[in-house]
């Protein structure tokens, strides 16, 4: 028997293998797998209704160009907040635009078209280090440019654009109607569940139900940070959005100590926690505002009651008090234009990692043009094009995605050529087209490799829709992507040996001198010297932001281990958001007691020392007055972050 075991394991594939190809599937997300299949092929359908069939050659070119653009429309917005979808939808419908137009001087032969595509690669890296929705849209101008390089239709280039932007503007007001008729954005609804499963503990206290909503506070508490680190893990740049979603439940943990406390000890809270905990949760969800009387200290009691209280108080606190919101507004004044430009610069040209993300992007799409140019293949702009899907314009990981697009990539262009040939052109096309496109979101939602299987053949259908082609494609799409996929791993990956780790410890503990040079400069040092501080301590955030990012998308267990490091990078960016604020706050007051602050400095490089040495941080609770109070508590979450993190990344980093 042991024999038997010891030939099965010695067959099995290794275990990195098994985690890279091993997918979670996702539950459906029926609303938009109604919407993709609605909007995108509807463009086409339309023209085809119009023109009179799959044979009319400008309506034809009207539908495919429509259906495109509906497709980036579709695939734009992600869960959260409106405004944020329609950001992603404009970024993505405007730098597809932008690459229609560019790909009309990325054809033919020359070095005109290598200069074009080298340029607008090495921008595009650089505009994906800016935001998440930058980084789609930077990724939209790389696809789009391949396409308008190869696709030949009888429209001008003006019709092209004009039919394109139809399609998009379609594909908006179906995604509007979707957020008008759903229900709450379903990150912002899973931390709310947590608070409304505080209240419903604390309201339990002393009764049967007490340990029922003790079990279910804890399934709504994995489940929020489950759902929030899954969307961040999907994002493709910052999100802003989800930052502060891992900020409340960062300052949530208190709370529920408190809470868990006050029910193992059978002592009710105060009478007005309970329903102050459900207007936190209505105020997280978006259904209810904040009153301006956030309840006040207790001095007496119970000691779980009043840990209930001061958690209660810290929500209140991040969530939003209207009055110290409204004071931090008016002493806040608005970033100059230098300023701006400044912050910019410290995320995109003055980031090492972008700028090398930026050499390698060009490097690769450079070759894949001089390949397109003197391959002797039928269809060389989808070279262009694998490589831009492949090697995603963001932070993540060269080899997954090379291997998961890739794979999915071979797998799409089978199940693709294999629709082509044996459905008719006619109706069963829109059909196809519909299917391909509802399970995109589902896909999505599970892995880059899976997406690519359902993506690819819809992209073939539309082309081949405009540039009809015999069987002998089969085989041309084939080694074209192979093509595209070992450029990406020989150009992209296996001559960059400092992508094949990502040091995020260092990055930690490099953040964490920065945050202790800032809070010495901030309250001991000059102006100047107090933005020059300010500046190192965001730019190694945005390193460590850039480390995660890269980490997230490497597969399990790499990936679980940054997850659990995420929510303590979102303490140390509200850490020395609350420097910068105690600085505006302080103007004009005393100055804050120099001792207070070296306690502050000592915690700091204790938490430096604690990520180095892995080590459980020291956990006594930080005192400071004035406009320290709210740095001490910042600071004092990240310990408790730091601590809480440290068991679940033993095995390196």
């Amino acid at each position: 028997m042991g024999e038997r075991r010891r030939r099965e394991r010695s067959l099995r594939a290794p275990a990195w293998l098994e985690e890279l190809v091993r997918t979670t599937p996702p539950p459906v997300p029926w609303r938009d797998v109604a919407r993709f299949a609605v909007s995108v092929p509807a463009p086409l359908a339309l023209a085809l209704a119009v023109g009179g069939g799959l044979d009319a050659g400008g309506a034809l070119g009207a539908g495919v160009f429509g259906t495109i653009g509906a497709l980036a429309a579709s695939l734009a917005p992600q869960p959260g907040p409106l405004r944020e979808r329609l950001r992603r939808t404009f970024a993505a419908t405007s730098f597809g635009t932008l690459g229609l137009l560019v790909g009309q001087y990325a054809s033919g032969g020359g070095w005109g078209p290598v200069v074009v595509i080298a340029a607008l690669s090495a921008a595009a890296a650089l505009i994906s280090a800016v935001s998440a929705a930058l980084s789609l849209g930077a990724l939209q101008l790389l696809v789009y440019t391949a396409l308008a390089s190869g696709l030949e239709t009888p429209l001008p280039v003006a019709a092209e654009v004009g039919f394109f932007l139809c399609g998009a503007a379609w594909a908006t007001v179906v995604t509007l109607v979707q957020a008008r008729t759903e229900p709450l954005d379903p990150d912002r609804a899973a931390v709310a569940a947590v608070f409304t499963r505080i209240g419903e503990l604390l309201a339990a206290v002393g009764g049967d139900a007490a340990p029922e909503a003790r079990r279910a506070l804890t399934k709504a508490l994995n489940a929020a940070y489950d759902r929030v680190i899954r969307s961040r893990s999907r994002s493709s740049g910052r999100s802003r959005e989800l930052s502060e979603l891992a900020g409340v439940l960062n300052a949530a943990a208190p709370l529920v100590e408190g809470a868990v406390a006050a029910a193992r000890a059978g002592v009710p809270a105060d009478p007005g926690d309970v329903p102050a905990v459900h207007s936190l949760a209505a105020a997280v969800a978006g259904s209810g505002q904040l009153t301006d009387q956030r309840p006040p200290p207790l001095e007496q009691g119970h000691p779980a009651v009043r840990a209930v209280r001061h958690g209660v108080r810290l929500v209140w606190n991040v969530v939003g008090d209207p009055e110290e919101r409204a004071g931090a507004a008016a002493a806040a004044p608005r970033p100059d234009a230098r300023t701006r430009l400044h912050d910019l610069a410290d995320r995109t040209l003055a980031s090492a990692d972008a700028r090398a993300f930026a050499v390698r992007l060009a490097l690769c799409m450079t070759v894949a043009e001089i390949a397109r140019q003197y391959l002797p293949i039928e269809r060389p702009y989808w070279v262009l094009l694998t490589v831009a899907i492949v090697l995603k314009p963001d932070f993540g990981s060269v080899f997954t995605r090379a291997v998961q697009r890739g794979a999915g990539t071979l797998l799409g262009v089978l199940l693709g050529s294999a629709l082509l040939a044996v459905l008719p052109r006619d109706g069963w096309v829109l059909l196809a087209l519909a299917c391909a496109a509802g399970v995109l979101p589902w896909a999505r939602d599970a892995s880059f490799g899976l997406f690519s299987v359902f993506q690819t053949p819809l992209i073939i259908l539309l082309l081949d829709l405009a540039m009809p082609g015999g069987p002998g494609l089969v085989g041309a799409r084939l080694l074209d992507t192979l093509i595209g996929c070992a450029i990406v791993l020989v150009f992209g990956y296996l001559l960059w040996p400092q992508t094949w780790r990502a040091p995020l410890d260092e990055a930690l503990r490099e953040a964490a001198r920065a945050l202790d040079a800032f809070v010495e400069a901030a309250f001991t040092g000059s102006p100047t010297e107090r933005r020059r501080a300010r500046r190192r301590s965001y730019r190694a955030l945005t390193e460590l932001q850039t480390q995660l990012q890269r980490r997230l998308a490497e597969p399990p267990p790499i990936s679980t281990r940054a997850a659990a490091w995420w929510p303590v990078i979102v303490q140390l960016e509200r850490t020395s958001d609350a420097v910068t604020e105690a600085v505006i706050a302080g103007r004009g007051e005393p100055a804050p007691d120099l001792a207070q602050v070296a306690v502050l400095r000592r915690a700091i490089r204790g938490l430096e020392e604690d990520v180095r040495s892995r080590g459980v941080p020291d956990d006594a609770e930080l005192h400071a007055e004035g406009v320290l109070a709210p740095v001490a508590r910042e600071v004092d979450a990240a310990r408790r972050l730091v601590r809480e993190a440290a068991p679940g990344r033993r095995g390196g980093h």
